[in-house]
């Protein structure tokens, strides 16, 4: 319709073009991630997402040694690999099961526990949390059963940090609470970005998990280019999440009046960078409702564009892509759908659930 349209019913105004949006998120005195009384501040608190400059930088500086590609491949992958085949043992091949919640949510439970540091949690709850908090934020309606859910989920999240507080203190480690409280962050936006990683580490790298083997099941000829080996499972990761993008939106705020885009913004007025609909702008992807494995999608924004490009990037291609889907694979090679499959969400999008026959 136009490189920005208002839509009342969100009370925002969306960007969808993904050149406007690789340009626009980077202009942060414009459109900035700060946002006082915004969803995400309000729930789960001001964490490095929402903020802007030096400030965000800087806590993303002390995070850095969490989720840097050296420490992914140097501790969490082994750690990832070791509950990956855990979990896979535990299938119960005489049944069909459900992809989502018996395998891609425990992996990436499990993965969480590790980098936060809350390894007390179980998996399935670290599910709940992360499902209960993205609901929140996305709460857009003002549902109050889904704003209680939230404050309970983070309620939740905070006994674990202060149960994991003195252990860590006593005997730190790389995990994301340990090296927070080391920096001397203080505890308000150290809580706030525990919350952050396990609301972006949960559900966005299990919906990706179940999606790409769903595409794969359903694309047998592009499966077929894995299995000659002239694709890899990171050709899958990046090809599924330009075409079925995880995380579909990414909220701001009008720090100051601009004209941009044959638009007039103004100062306090709520944007939204629509990264779903970017991925397939066909001003930039070739026949972009296609999933192909041969294309180049490397102007996929799935991951962001500007200075909050996802800071768990290597954490997440190393789970999913290097073990989760191909160990599942390598393990069931014969695994097929056993029904419908349906998806869900639009700020948050992936499969509801995923039943499959592994034999």
């Amino acid at each position: 319709m136009a490189p920005a349209v208002d839509v009342p019913e969100l009370n925002a105004v969306l960007i969808t073009r993904r050149d406007d949006i690789f340009a626009q998120e980077k202009r942060i005195d414009v459109f900035s991630s700060r946002q006082p009384g915004g969803l995400m501040t309000e729930l789960m608190g001001e964490n490095m997402m929402r903020k802007d400059g030096d400030e965000h930088f800087a806590e993303r500086k002390i995070a850095f040694p969490t989720l840097s590609p050296r420490t992914v491949r140097n501790q969490w992958a082994a750690k990832f690999q070791e509950a990956t085949d855990r979990i896979l043992d535990g299938l119960d091949t005489s049944r069909p099961c459900d992809l989502v919640t018996e395998f891609a949510m425990p992996v990436c439970g499990e993965a969480l526990k590790v980098i936060t540091g809350l390894t007390e949690m179980p998996a399935h709850e670290m599910d709940r949390v992360s499902q209960h908090m993205l609901d929140g934020c996305a709460n857009y309606a003002g549902d109050p059963e889904i704003e209680a859910r939230c404050h309970a989920a983070t309620a939740y999240i905070d006994q674990h940090i202060d149960q994991m507080t003195p252990k860590l203190l006593a005997e730190p480690d790389s995990s994301l609470l340990s090296v927070q409280m080391a920096a001397g962050l203080n505890m308000d936006s150290t809580r706030a970005n525990v919350k952050l990683a396990i609301s972006g580490g949960q559900n966005e790298p299990r919906d990706v998990i179940a999606g790409m083997v769903w595409a794969l099941l359903t694309h047998p000829d592009q499966r077929s280019l894995v299995g000659a080996g002239q694709a890899s499972y990171l050709d899958v990761f990046n090809e599924y999440t330009r075409w079925m993008s995880p995380i579909g939106m990414s909220p701001r705020q009008v720090a100051r009046a601009d004209r941009v885009l044959d638009y007039d913004f103004t100062e306090g007025q709520r944007v939204f960078f629509m990264f779903g609909i970017a991925n397939r702008d066909p001003r930039v992807f070739d026949d972009p409702e296609r999933f192909d494995l041969l294309r180049d999608n490397s102007k996929s924004i799935a991951f962001g564009a500007g200075p909050h490009f996802c800071a768990g990037a290597a954490a997440s291609k190393s789970l999913v892509a290097d073990i989760a889907v191909p160990s599942l694979f390598a393990r069931f090679p014969n695994l097929s759908l056993a029904g419908d499959v349906a998806f869900g969400g639009w700020a948050f999008r992936g499969a509801l659930a995923m039943p499959v026959s592994l034999q």
